[in-house]
């Protein structure tokens, strides 16, 4: 299991020791629906229920860790833990009784450097998870397969915020803390796949809005285009971790970027204007 040392350790037991292990692949972010510090969802967790999240975050900043990242804990239904042994990590933060107010500056600042943290100990993508089980960050009501019967959580003002502040500051700092290693040709290398990625994925989104509107015209040809895509995604995001510690020159994330260019252009571009 992986403890997070900007946490404040209180684990949780039996639940640390005795939950299945899993490999995190998705962050997720919650209001708990009560003004409480780490300490006292800890106590709530550990008194009042059998229920559990990884970490806890209160108004102040403070963060207490409750179970190890690579244990299941409970807040995420269906993507606590997959057929797969995936799995999210999940925090619960300090929020009004309808979870209607805004993550506070020292939250937020909080919420950052885990996420960061998370990309770098666990390889998290730094996307928000295009479904489900997509590895990537999101929030609770993101998608209907993470809560039991709907929610709202964590409210609309902190979607806002995540979508505005908090994942672009966690995808800015992992950047850079990556970049500071690197070349100023590695580091533009990276900036071209970065955009690779975006232009692909709107590629797929593009492959399965048609497949949606014209099934009985597109439906093979559709299937096997977003499997190939999906492939192509997840190998550049395996590129892009690897050029950010080094493991491969500029001269192949260059020869990497033309190739993807390449195949959105003739492939994708092509089917699509047919």
């Amino acid at each position: 299991m992986a403890w997070y040392p900007g946490a404040i350790k209180m684990e949780l037991q039996p639940e640390s020791d005795q939950q299945p292990a899993i490999r995190p692949t998705q962050f997720i972010l919650h209001s708990i629906a009560a003004p409480w510090a780490a300490r006292r969802m800890y106590e709530y967790w550990r008194d009042s229920t059998n229920l559990d999240s990884h970490f806890g975050l209160g108004y102040a900043g403070d963060l207490g860790q409750y179970i190890g990242t690579e244990t299941r804990a409970d807040a995420n239904y269906r993507a606590n833990r997959r057929a797969d042994g995936t799995g999210a990590v999940s925090i619960e933060t300090a929020s009004n009784l309808q979870h209607t107010d805004p993550w506070t500056a020292e939250q937020v600042e909080e919420l950052i450097k885990l996420g960061v943290w998370l990309h770098q100990r666990h390889g998290i993508p730094l996307r928000i998870c295009r479904s489900w089980d997509d590895p990537g960050y999101g929030y609770h009501s993101l998608h209907p397969e993470w809560a039991v019967s709907g929610t709202a959580c964590p409210g609309k003002a902190r979607i806002e915020q995540f979508r505005e502040v908090v994942f672009p500051g966690i995808v800015a700092r992992a950047t850079s803390t990556e970049e500071d290693d690197m070349t100023p040709e590695q580091a533009k290398q990276l900036a071209d796949l970065a955009v690779a990625v975006k232009g692909l994925t709107a590629a797929v989104k593009r492959i399965e809005e048609k497949q949606r509107i014209a099934p009985w015209q597109y439906k093979q040809e559709g299937l096997a285009d977003t499997r190939d895509m999906n492939q192509i995604l997840r190998d550049v995001d395996k590129t892009v971790r690897v050029t950010a510690t080094g493991g491969i020159t500029p001269d192949q994330v260059s020869a990497l970027v033309k190739q993807i260019a390449a195949r959105v252009a003739t492939d994708i571009s092509a089917r699509l204007a047919n």
